[in-house]
C-alpha cells in the first residue's frame, strides 16, 4: 500500500453534511519539494485571479466544471476549507457551481454540457461532508439523479454531450463513471447496474491491444485508454484480461504527451497508473514532475488553447496524488 489509512475526522454542523467524510492523512510521508513548489505557485495563481463571483475570467474559466476542477486542486492539497487560507475560495468556487445549476427546469443540470456537469458533480461530491455549506448535499443528489436520467434515456449505456443524447463517447462517459464513484464516496446511493451498463459501453470502444478509441474500438489513444483504464479501477476489475491489456498499452507509452488535450491526459494517466500499479505511477509521476515544472509560467499558471485556468487545474491535479487527501485517490 502505498497511502495511509488513517483519517482526520471533520465535525459538521450542517445535518444535510451529516455524512463524516475522511480526509486522507499524508503527514507521515515526504513529499517531493519540486511538487510542493509547483502545487503552491499555482494556487496562488488560482486564488489570485478567482473572480467575486467564485469563477475565473479567462477562457473557459467560466464553466462550472473549470470552476469544479479548481476546487478539487485545492481540497486536494489538504487545505481546511473551512477555516484555512483558501477556504473562502473553494467556498466562493461552491457556491457558483450551485448557481450555475439549472434552476428552470429544476432537473440538477450544471452548466450546458454533461461534460461540465461531470466535473461539477464531482466536485459538489468532494466538497459534500467536508465543506460547511448546507447547500451542497441537495445541489448533488439532483446532479446525481440528472447523470443517472440521462443515462436510462441512452440506449448506449453511456453519455455524450447533452442529456438527451442517444449515442456516447469515452470521454463524457468516463468523466460520469468517475463523478458517480465520487458521490457514492460520498455516501449516495448509486445502482450497481448504472456502472455495469457504463462500463459495457467502454468496454466496446476497447480494441484488441487494450486501448481505447473515441466512439468505437479504432483509433485507440493513450489519453482514452487512461480513462477507461481509471474507470475499471474503481470498479475494482483490475484482474479482467482487458484491464492488463489496456494496462500493458499504457505502460508502453509512458512518454506519450496529448498534443490537443495536453493537461487532460496527464490528469487520467496519473489516476490510471496510481491504481494500477505503483512501481509504474512513480516512474511516470516523477517524468511528469519534471514535465509540469519546466511549463509552469513564472506567475504560476500554465499555459493552454483552453485557457490558463483550466491548464492550471488539471496540471495540478495531475500532481495532487502526491498528497492523497481525497477518498477517489484511496485504493
Amino acid at each position: 500500500m502505498i497511502y495511509r489509512r488513517s483519517f482526520i475526522t471533520i465535525l459538521l454542523s450542517s445535518a444535510a453534511a451529516a455524512r463524516a467524510q475522511g480526509i486522507l492523512d499524508r503527514r507521515d510521508d515526504s513529499i517531493p519539494p519540486q511538487v510542493d513548489l509547483i502545487y503552491n505557485r499555482g494556487l496562488t495563481y488560482l486564488a489570485k485571479n478567482q473572480n467575486s463571483e467564485g469563477s475565473w475570467s479567462d477562457g473557459s474559466g467560466d464553466e462550472p466544471g473549470v470552476v469544479g476542477l479548481c476546487v478539487a486542486a485545492f481540497l486536494a492539497h489538504g487545505t481546511d476549507p473551512n477555516n484555512g487560507e483558501y477556504a473562502q475560495v473553494i467556498n466562493r468556487g461552491i457556491n457558483y457551481i450551485i448557481s450555475k445549476q439549472n434552476k428552470m427546469k429544476d432537473n440538477g443540470y450544471i452548466g450546458n454540457s454533461m461534460y461540465t456537469h461531470a466535473f461539477a458533480t464531482k466536485a459538489l461530491a468532494e466538497s459534500y461532508g467536508v465543506v460547511n455549506n448546507p447547500k451542497i448535499g441537495e445541489a448533488l443528489k439532483k446532479a446525481v439523479d440528472l447523470i443517472l436520467s440521462a443515462q436510462k434515456r441512452n440506449p448506449t449505456g453511456g453519455w455524450r454531450y447533452t442529456p438527451d443524447a442517444r449515442d456516447a463517447d469515452t470521454t463524457v462517459t468516463g468523466s460520469q463513471v468517475v463523478s458517480l464513484f465520487a458521490a457514492r464516496n460520498a455516501g449516495f446511493p448509486i445502482p450497481d447496474e448504472a456502472i455495469k451498463k457504463a462500463l459495457a459501453y467502454l468496454a466496446s470502444c476497447r480494441g484488441t491491444d487494450g486501448s481505447y478509441g473515441y466512439t468505437s474500438s479504432a483509433g485507440g489513444r493513450p489519453t482514452l485508454t487512461a480513462i477507461g483504464l481509471l474507470c475499471l479501477a474503481l470498479n475494482k476489475e483490475t484482474d479482467s484480461k482487458g484491464y492488463k491489456a489496456s494496462l500493458e498499452f499504457l505502460k508502453k507509452n509512458l512518454d506519450y504527451r496529448d498534443r490537443n488535450y495536453p493537461y487532460y491526459y496527464e490528469y487520467y494517466m496519473s489516476q490510471a497508473l496510481f491504481h494500477a500499479d505503483e512501481v509504474v505511477w512513480k516512474d511516470w509521476n516523477n517524468r511528469n514532475i519534471r514535465y509540469i515544472g519546466t511549463i509552469q509560467s513564472s506567475d504560476g499558471s500554465f499555459p493552454g488553447n483552453h485557457g490558463q485556468t483550466f491548464s492550471t487545474a488539471a496540471a495540478l491535479l495531475s500532481l495532487a496524488l502526491n498528497y492523497r487527501y481525497l477518498p477517489i485517490y484511496e485504493k
